[in-house]
């Protein structure tokens, strides 16, 4: 019985960060977030909502300044002030920013915002498991290599939901009329409009594909789909 004590003290404590992340993360978004009232972009959001045969597709601007987009696990989707304000400044055209809500719509019907909050918690636990197993025989480095092992897998399957919800978002935009092209375009921006320097590490330990990979996938999907 004592072998198995560290699984189940992983379960118990996934299911505990689970329910405790979609608390937290509702109650975050919640306090710090306005309902989008944007005329512009509400005539683009509704040819999204039209083509997902939906009266309409409420966004929300989350508070704070970093540069993203984020669906929640309820399903809601949320663009930061600091996005919304490069848009208001003209560096991201209103086609621009409708492909990153495209893409979070992805998340949602896909499932992955739901399931990532599942994956963090689960991660968690396994690196918990991870570290009392390997600590006992692998003293010192035991639970580094448990915090590696599981860093790994969370930028893998990070990674294919990116792929993912950019091919919902491509296929959507397409159907509505928007195009491939805003989301192509904004890609090759975000680098600057987020400072990333995220580039120079390798691609497998990204939690998002690198950005000329993601374009490479859109035009593969107009050269099937013949666009």
């Amino acid at each position: 019985m004592l072998r198995f004590t560290p699984i189940l003290l992983a379960i118990i404590y996934a299911i505990v960060m689970y329910r405790f992340s979609v608390w937290r993360t509702q109650k975050e978004l919640s306090a710090k977030s306005t309902e989008l009232a944007d005329p512009r972009l509400k005539k683009l959001t509704d040819r999204l909502a039209a083509s997902l045969e939906v009266a309409r597709i409420p966004v929300y601007i989350y508070e704070i300044d970093p540069v993203n987009g984020l669906a929640a696990p309820d399903g809601r989707i949320f663009i930061t002030r600091g996005f919304y304000r490069k848009f208001q400044n003209g560096e991201v055209t209103g086609e621009e920013l409708s492909s990153v809500i495209a893409h979070e719509l992805g998340h949602v019907a896909l499932g992955h915002a739901r399931r990532r909050m599942i994956d963090f918690s689960g991660q968690n636990a396994l690196r918990t498991a991870l570290m009392m197993v390997l600590g006992r025989f692998i003293p010192f480095i035991g639970p580094w290599i448990a915090g590696a092992l599981t860093s790994l897998l969370a930028a893998r399957l990070s990674r294919q939901d990116e792929y993912e919800a950019d091919a919902y978002a491509a296929a959507l935009l397409t159907k509505a009329g928007i195009g491939v092209s805003a989301q192509k375009s904004l890609f090759n921006k975000l680098d600057a409009l987020t400072e990333n320097r995220a580039g120079v590490a390798p691609a497998w330990l990204m939690s998002h594909p690198k950005t000329q990979e993601r374009i490479a996938a859109l035009e593969r999907l107009e050269s099937d789909w013949g666009v």
